[in-house]
């Protein structure tokens, strides 16, 4: 009874197979066309210039993203999270050794989970220019060099 005693905090150990080999949390990299931006998240994360990288976001989050650009267009973004293929493999894992402590484990970490879309990538969209602005101030200068006497 000792030795299968001994092995109980082992099997423990190991029964939560997707948690092992994944983990909980992931990096989440954002890529954008021109690079340059700056991405903030609603967890209270942020990384720039991209292309960069938020290290450590749980794996079962859901969050939004804002990426600004100066002279673009300021898009926001919502990021959830799916079963993955290597969190489904770990399951499995779980379910076949018998992991069922392993299994209910992983399902409550969100070490099965993977977040969706990562990397993030976004197409950022020019701002058009203030034309009216311009053409005011063209006429305001042909108005003043038409004021000035000629010489």
């Amino acid at each position: 009874m000792k030795p299968l005693f001994l092995l109980l905090p082992l099997a423990i150990a190991i029964s939560g197979c997707a948690t092992v080999t994944r983990g909980t949390t992931e990096a989440f990299l954002v890529e954008t066309e021109p690079s340059g931006a700056n991405v903030s998240t609603s967890l209270g994360l942020s990384c720039t210039p991209t292309p960069c990288a938020i290290p450590k976001v749980k794996r079962e989050a859901e969050f939004s993203v804002t990426i600004e650009k100066e002279g673009y267009k300021t898009t926001t973004h919502n990021i959830t999270h799916q079963m993955s293929g290597g969190g489904g493999a770990g399951m499995a894992g779980n379910v076949i050794l018998g992991g069922g402590i392993g299994a209910i484990l992983d399902a409550n970490n969100g070490a099965t989970q993977e977040l969706v879309p990562n990397p993030l990538k976004v197409t950022l969209e020019k701002l058009p220019e203030d034309t009216s602005a311009k053409a005011e101030i063209a006429t305001k200068l042909e108005e003043l060099t038409d004021d000035q006497p000629a010489s």
